[in-house]
């Protein structure tokens, strides 16, 4: 995740019990920290730097106290869809890079399909012009896998997508 700026850099947050529970910047990382509400588990090599010292930038933070996590909801986005789907066409399973992908819904919305989890998924453009306006199964194309609505388990996955590149999250992600 080399070339974000410092304070942008994605920690990993990890309940008391150790279960990883969020995402969040490095920013907001320090802020718990400094509060006393978070400590450190592993820190990522770069530093926040003043006039006076360096502080690491921690990569992993452990709340102090357990919290209990309500049903988790995660703002439906563009960039969590295409983590959802793996970056990966639904109709024609290329995996391509974000710019050459886009968001389908699966009942156009001309036909009154909504913006959720359940009515979009990622796919490439080819695919998005040869579906058209139409169903899935009008446009004679075939979903890989019905879209899903956000749950723990998209929760854990889209984290675990996060922790490929981060080597000191694996641990706690149970690759």
């Amino acid at each position: 995740m080399a070339g974000r700026n410092g304070v942008d850099t994605p920690v990993l947050v990890l309940n008391a019990s150790y279960e990883p529970i969020n995402i969040c910047a490095a920013r907001r990382a320090l802020v718990l920290v400094l509060k006393g509400v978070a400590t450190p588990e592993e820190y990522s090599s770069q530093l926040l730097r003043s006039a006076r010292q360096a502080i690491p930038l921690p990569s992993v933070i452990r709340l102090l106290e357990y919290r209990r996590i309500p049903q988790q909801t995660r703002a439906l986005s563009r960039k969590n869809i295409l983590m959802r789907d793996r970056y990966t066409c639904q109709y024609c399973l290329r995996t391509l890079p974000s710019s050459e992908l886009t968001l389908d819904h699966v009942i156009p919305r001309s036909r009154s399909g909504e913006t959720t989890w359940e009515n979009l998924v990622t796919c490439c453009h080819e695919c998005n012009n040869r579906k058209g306006n139409r169903t899935p199964e009008e446009a004679g194309m075939k979903l890989a896998r019905p879209p899903r609505p956000f749950t723990l388990h998209t929760s854990r996955h889209i984290m675990r997508l996060l922790g490929r590149s981060e080597e000191r999250w694996r641990k706690y992600l149970f690759f």
